[in-house]
């Protein structure tokens, strides 16, 4: 079965492309090889380079391994997580 393509706009696929760049620069300040790297998060090679090239086909498990091997497991809960426009609609919906 083939896989459905995933789009994303130019400007936000540049936001992906930081946070592999941002996972690479982790891997590499703690010395390790994307083998070591990808061994630890239990996937293979070939997603953890998807991964550090900010594609966004490759599961949110993986990225989460990924960043729980780096011991960054942590930033995940940062996103999403101070939702302004969505407190702002719900202000609205609560004066009205």
């Amino acid at each position: 079965m083939k896989s459905k393509k995933i789009v994303v706009f130019p400007k936000h696929q540049k936001i992906l492309d930081l946070l592999g760049e941002h996972i690479k620069l982790a891997r590499k300040r703690r010395k390790l090889t994307a083998v070591q790297l990808a061994e630890r998060s239990g996937i293979d090679r070939v997603t953890l380079r998807a991964i550090e090239k900010g594609s966004p086909s490759v599961a949110m498990g993986s990225y989460f391994n990924v960043l729980r091997s780096l011991n960054l497991h942590e930033d995940f809960l940062k996103l999403a997580a101070d939702d302004e426009l969505g407190k702002k609609l719900q202000d609205l919906d609560l004066l009205k």
